[in-house]
Order: structure tokens, then sequence, then C-alpha cells
């Protein structure tokens, strides 16, 4: 019990002293940004979310990969939003992004929300890190103060899209190399990926784990055995790949500690879920396991590790700009290609 209220108060610390850490330029970066200029942005957002999440509970989970999938590919910034055009490439059609990520609209909604009480003023890359926010919090998940004035980008980077995302057949050493690249360790790794204790993944994102994991012809060993027929049954070998299954079988609306649960038993859903915990003297185990014990410590842990996610390679003062339609640079909307992709799943081939 005293170390895990030692454990618990170093990570209160942690939410607190992450703002003065290096991560990037984010000095200006103070969660009352807009207490002047638009302050009831944090109502906004959460009206829309509140609304949409009524008919599409799922979306919740989606915008929170939406950020993570923004932040991982040059900062967070919101490139992920940009479209084709003439002079952009867009990330969109990525790997790790193409026919899954979904949100794209009801960010637009947001943005046109935002911009009728405050125009040219939030930027698009402050309302992917709210939208975060609210979606756990929706989704009865934990709440943070989200460190606010990022300016959006005026490019996008489709080939380090492709290589920043981590896949669904990370193996453990794939997965920290990923993260350790945007400054995130193994606790950060195992916080963020409890975001599966909501959505959906698609079967074509983990079929090889039940039929020919690795070329062998056979399932995955560290798959629970009853749950393999569960799988086989939702997706049959050669079957639709876009079929979708719950990412948490116990939980799957609800922002809880069951996904370490769901570890402890081998019912991660992707690879790259079970790998923490499956992953022979991996000093994620321990951290695994500290979460399946203690919901508390868990939603602590997310909220130290979103905030250190939002605030890689960010853009503030005067860099970028804030943009007016969050799919375009402003003034190049007339010469986009739209290749805006929103699908009717979020189990994304990124693990995250």
């Amino acid at each position: 019990m005293n170390s895990f209220n030692l454990s618990l108060a170093a990570l209160c610390c942690v939410v607190v002293v992450l703002g003065g850490l290096p991560f990037s330029s984010n000095a200006q970066l103070d969660n009352s940004f807009y207490r002047d200029t638009c302050p009831n942005v944090h109502s906004i957002v959460r009206e829309v979310l509140r609304n949409v999440s009524k008919t599409d509970p799922r979306i919740l989970a989606s915008l929170i990969r939406l950020h993570f999938h923004d932040c991982f590919v040059q900062g967070c910034d919101a490139s992920i939003l940009l479209n084709t055009t003439s002079t952009i490439t867009s990330e969109q059609t990525a790997f790790g992004n193409n026919n899954s990520i979904r949100g794209l609209d009801v960010v637009n909604q947001i943005k046109t929300a935002v911009e009728n009480a405050c125009p040219n003023t939030v930027s698009c890359a402050d309302i992917l890190a709210l939208a975060a926010e609210i979606s756990s919090v929706l989704a009865n998940g934990p709440d943070w103060k989200v460190p606010l004035g990022r300016r959006d980008s005026l490019t996008a980077n489709l080939t380090l899209a492709n290589i920043n995302l981590p896949s669904p057949a990370f193996n453990l050493t794939q997965l920290k190399s990923n993260f350790d690249n945007q400054g995130l360790d193994a606790t950060d790794l195992v916080a963020l990926s409890g975001a599966h204790t909501i959505g959906r993944g698609q079967c074509r994102f983990f079929v090889d784990r039940l039929y020919n994991f690795s070329n062998t012809g056979n399932p995955d060993p560290t798959l629970n055995t009853t749950y393999l027929q569960t799988l086989r049954t939702i997706c049959p070998n050669g079957g639709p790949g876009s079929t979708l299954t719950d990412l948490d079988p116990a939980t799957p609306d609800t922002f809880d500690s069951a996904y370490y649960s769901n570890l402890r038993i081998q019912k991660g859903l992707f690879q790259s879920d079970q790998v923490l915990s499956s992953t022979s003297g991996a000093d994620t185990i321990a951290i695994v396991n500290s979460f399946n014990n203690n919901q508390t410590l868990f939603f602590e842990a997310f909220k130290a590790s979103m905030i250190k996610m939002s605030r890689i390679k960010v853009l503030t003062g005067s860099q970028g700009e804030i943009r007016k339609q969050c799919n375009f640079v402003n003034g190049n909307s007339g010469l986009a290609t739209k290749v805006t992709r929103e699908s009717s799943e979020d189990g994304i081939v990124s693990s995250y």
C-alpha cells in the first residue's frame, strides 16, 4: 500500500511538472491560453461531442486516436487533417490512416462552432487536443487540464506518417523504439495503450494471429484459446477484413482498466496489445499489473502521458498559422483534391 501511495503521488507530480520539460518549443502552452479570447471553447467542443456521441459512441475512441496520429507525425500540429492539394500530399492515405481514421467530419463541425464564437482564434491542433480529453471524460474516463496555444502546420508529411505510426503487428522492441523516438517511455507506452479500453478493430488487422501467426500456419500462442474461438467466429479465414469487433470485450464503450485485465488473461486483440503483458522478462508486465490492480493509478498515468504526448514538437507563437478550415492551409482550399477518409470503423492500423 505504501509503494502504491508513493507511485500515485509521483504520477500526480508528473502531471504538474510536465510543462517544464523540454519535449518541444512549448513554453507558450497554457491551459488558460484562451481565457480572454475564447473562454467558452471547452464547453463548445464538449457540446458538439456530446451530441455526436449519442448516435456514434465509437467517435470518442476515434478522436483520441486522431490526436495520437497527429502528434506522432511532425508533432501535434493538425497536419493529419490536411487534404491533398497542389502543394500538399495528405497524411490521410498513409498506411496507418487509410480507410481507418474517423472523426474528420466531427472536427470540422467543432471548428465551425468555435469559429462562430471566436473567429480566427482557436487552432485545429488545439481542437484535437481538447476533443481527446473530452472524449475520455464522455466515456467515463479521466479528465485533465489541456495545455493550449498550439498553432497549425502549413505542411503534411505522408512519408513520415508511414514511418512513425506504429503497427498492430509490432513486437515490444519495435513499440519501445517507436515511442522512444517521440520522447515517450515504457510507462507512456502502457498507459497510452490503455486507450484501447474503448473502440473497435477490423479483422484484417489481427486475423493473422488467428490462423497464420508469423507464417507458422498456427494461431498466436499468446492468444487465449477461448477468445481465439470467439474471434474466429467473428473473423473467418478468408472472410471480409472490414468486420469489426470490440477492442475490449469486457466493457467496450467504457473507459476503464479492463483493458489490462484482458491482457493478463491473454485477451489483447492486437499483437501490439498482448506483447505488453506476454513478453518474457519485460518491464511492461509490472506496469500492466499495477494498472490492472488500481484504476486510479492508470487514470493518473494516462493523464500524464496524454499531456506529455500533446506537447510533442508543437508550433507556438508566430510559427504556423490558425487555420480557418482544418482541412486546408489558409488561402489554399480552392486547390484541394478531397481525400478525407471517413470509414465505418475505428480499429486503426496503428495500435493506438
